[in-house]
């Protein structure tokens, strides 16, 4: 293992890791921000098509 890094840079391997993980991100929250259940931004509009049901609770001392 020791012997790949004498092939490749530390710094320039690091620094290409951590931006092509930040544009995978950048990427996937766009992607999540252009769908109607996921964009968080305009929450009012998307969470009045989710409904909720509530059951009513069981008495079970009686």
């Amino acid at each position: 293992m020791w012997r790949m890094w004498l092939l490749f840079d530390p710094r320039r391997t690091l620094i290409a890791l951590f931006t092509f993980l930040f544009a995978l991100a950048l990427v996937i929250h766009f992607i999540l921000l252009s769908t109607e259940r996921f964009n968080w931004l305009e929450g009012a509009a998307a969470s009045s098509t989710v409904t909720t049901t509530v059951s009513q609770p069981i008495n079970r001392l009686t």
